[in-house]
């Protein structure tokens, strides 16, 4: 699954990336969006394009075509909940 198959309010980890442009991919990691990051979508515009998502802290937008490059796994409400404690907790 990419980030570009989310939905809002779905919260997923960074798996690894598709095969392509490694200078993309490394503004990507200077972003944060480094494999085990956690991410939440939070916006998906109407025509779907582009994102907003909740990373490390910050929002970033990416477009439809960026988040096709990264993979990520769902996270389960176990996990989300265990999340949102972490951060509680601070």
């Amino acid at each position: 699954m990419t980030m570009a198959d989310m939905k809002t309010g779905e919260m997923a980890e960074i798996t690894g990336y598709a095969l392509g442009n490694a200078t993309y991919r490394a503004k990507l990691l200077a972003l944060g969006l480094t494999h085990g990051a956690r991410i939440k979508v939070i916006n998906v515009a109407p025509l779907g394009d582009p994102f907003e998502l909740a990373v490390r802290g910050y929002h970033l937008s990416l477009r439809r075509d960026e988040a096709k490059v990264i993979k990520v796994r769902t996270l389960t409400k176990e996990e989300v909940r265990a999340a949102g404690s972490d951060a509680a907790r601070g």
